[in-house]
């Protein structure tokens, strides 16, 4: 840290997992809740606020969340209170997206397993066509 409560670009990177490059493009893309501002170098300076936030954008981008709606998301809360009924309809909306995911992923995961326990199957010995598969996921 450079002071305590001033981040460099670099240390906001090492903490958050995110490339300097994303941090940058993050900033132009209007993301981070707050205006980042210059030291008397020009090099950018973070605060822990900064980098809590970052950690939200993280995760909703993790989840899929696409940029036009983080920056919405980030639009919103930078205006404070009094659009929180806006905020929770975005957020409903990536949640519906998110669980849709989930259920095609477990569906993913269900074939997955089958195929491994045919295989396993099959390297245990087991006789041809004791395992039955369905003939659309051999």
């Amino acid at each position: 840290m450079l002071d305590g409560m001033n981040l460099s670009i670099g240390e906001v990177a090492r903490s958050t997992g995110l490339s300097i490059h994303t941090l940058r493009f993050y900033e132009h893309e209007g993301v981070l809740l707050n205006g980042v501002p210059r030291d008397s170098a020009g090099r950018r300076v973070y605060t822990e606020e900064d980098v809590d936030w970052l950690r939200v954008c993280v995760i909703l981008r993790a989840s899929g969340m696409p940029l036009p709606d983080l920056r919405r998301y980030t639009e919103y809360a930078r205006e404070g209170a009094g659009n929180e009924s806006e905020r929770v309809e975005l957020l409903r909306a990536h949640q519906r997206r998110v669980t849709e995911q989930m259920r095609q992923l477990q569906q993913c995961m269900d074939l997955i397993s089958h195929k491994v326990r045919v295989y396993e199957d099959i390297l245990d010995g087991a006789q041809p066509g004791e395992c039955h598969a369905p003939e659309a996921h051999r």
